[in-house]
């Protein structure tokens, strides 16, 4: 017989597992929590969202203390890299914030089980999870279980990763010296993003990109913007390139590459290896309940999130759709909602995506690819930061606003952003397309002066040639 039973075991601590817990414990749920990390929050807290972040803050910091604050009339000395100390900051914001997540669960009365978790053949009623802690196993029993497990970094076959020399994600993260030269292996977000990271702080990058663009889901307009910028920061971007192989060297290692112009090696001394991510949907015990996974790892689910299993449903990367924390954590909450009985949803159309580079970029909704592929009509507006008085005080003027429109009613298709804090920008955008909202909804609404949003309504007026300052 379980030990123990709850309404809802929740496999997984991440930002859609633990969020999910905490609006069931909300909801009136007996909720447990079963995660196999020491720390809560999965690795959007550990191992991805946050640490990239904090890394991103800190070495722009440092890359403007060297190179960019004679503009403004400030003159320092050489700056000094302390790599030890930056890390230990990083270190010191994921502890407050899994630590915040500890306290929310002793707030909100949720168990947290610390152990690995597999599905057990069901029982006479409910599903049940076998949890395996220090050398035993403790088995639990609920009326729903929510498999929230993430997904990882993907390897390549040809070029297996040895967390030293060749490595994902989580070790880029940690490095503890800079790179003499840092060969990266994929030209979306994570690649781009500690690409930066390590160029800032010294490092020579090469980002080697298989497809004819870097960010290939992003607006072209706007991947070749951040492309240019990045070769100016010293990012050397090799796309429509393939990686063959990699071999040891007395000095490092060489990896040899494909082009249209054929091949050639390059000599390096670490490679990030940044192809994209993986469900992680192995050893969770489904072919015990009769689950299969689809090709891509994941798991098929109805409206409600529930698998073809009773009692048993799934969210987060281990479903269809992009692979991010914000998804999954709304995925979490409309999950426990509907669990409830009521009748939320997540609007899959509004979800936005962003890269911390620098210039930031931003995206929600539907993509002028997108538009042309399906035969909707739609018009353009563009406002430039350069015309932008807060991005010229602020120093930092590249990039523009897109925003896509219907040419009859104006609504909204989608809004593309590059340039200064787009990653916050672009919630003003994610809230007016929930609500269907048009141009002239943005175009009436009073925005303050100077402040970077005022492209938002300036590109909205442009959309039908009303642009003030365009």
């Amino acid at each position: 017989m379980p030990e123990q039973s709850y309404d809802l075991i929740v496999i997984g601590a991440g930002p859609g597992g633990y969020v999910a817990a905490i609006r069931a414990a909300q909801l009136g749920f007996n909720v447990a929590v079963i995660e196999q990390r020491d720390a809560l929050g999965g690795v959007c807290l550990n191992e991805g969202c946050i640490p990239s972040k904090a890394l991103l803050e800190s070495s722009e910091r440092y890359q403007q203390a060297c190179h960019g604050m004679e503009v403004h009339g400030v003159e320092i000395d050489p700056p000094r890299l302390n790599l030890a100390r930056m890390m230990e900051r990083k270190q010191e914001i994921i502890d407050k914030l899994t630590g915040g997540i500890a306290g929310l669960f002793k707030k909100n009365g949720i168990s947290h089980i610390a152990g690995r978790a597999r599905l057990l053949s069901p029982g006479d009623e409910f599903p049940r999870v076998a949890v395996e802690q220090r050398g035993e196993t403790i088995e639990l029993q609920a009326k729903h279980v929510l498999l929230a497990t993430g997904s990882r970094a993907a390897e390549l076959p040809h070029i297996p990763c040895d967390g030293e020399r060749i490595f994902t994600a989580r070790e880029a993260l940690s490095l503890p010296e800079v790179p003499q030269h840092l060969l990266v292996i994929g030209g979306g977000v994570i690649g781009l993003e500690l690409g930066s990271v390590w160029r800032r702080l010294g490092a020579e990058v090469t980002v080697v990109e298989m497809l004819p663009q870097i960010l290939p889901q992003t607006d072209k307009q706007m991947a070749q913007l951040l492309q240019r910028t990045l070769k100016k920061q010293g990012v050397n971007i090799l796309i429509d390139t393939k990686i063959d192989a990699v071999a040891t060297t007395d000095s490092g290692l060489r990896a040899t590459v494909t082009d249209k112009k054929g091949e050639q090696q390059i000599d390096c001394d670490r490679i990030l290896v940044a192809t994209g991510r993986r469900a992680n949907s192995e050893d969770l015990g489904l072919e015990r309940v009769g689950l299969t996974v689809n090709s891509t790892g994941q798991l098929e689910i109805d409206e409600n999130y529930r698998t073809a299993v009773a009692g048993i449903y799934a969210i987060g990367d281990l479903v269809a759709g992009p692979m991010l924390a914000h998804k999954a954590s709304e995925e979490g909450v409309v999950f426990a909602e509907r669990l409830a009985g009521q009748q939320s949803r997540v609007d899959y159309g509004v979800i936005p995506a962003v890269t911390y580079t620098a210039p930031e970029v931003a995206s929600v909704g539907r993509s002028e690819d997108g538009l042309k592929r399906d035969g909707i009509d739609y018009r353009a507006g563009k406002f430039y930061f350069a015309a932008s008085g807060r991005a010229l005080c602020h120093g930092d003027s590249d990039g523009f606003v897109k925003v896509l429109a219907s040419p009859d009613t104006g609504r909204i298709l989608g809004v593309h952003i590059i340039g200064p804090h787009a990653s916050e920008l672009i919630a003003e955008a994610t809230t007016v397309l929930s609500f269907g909202g048009s141009v002239h909804d943005l175009a009436v609404t009073c925005h303050a002066h100077p402040t970077l949003a005022e492209a938002l309504k300036e590109a909205a007026l442009a959309v039908n040639k009303e642009a003030i300052h365009a």
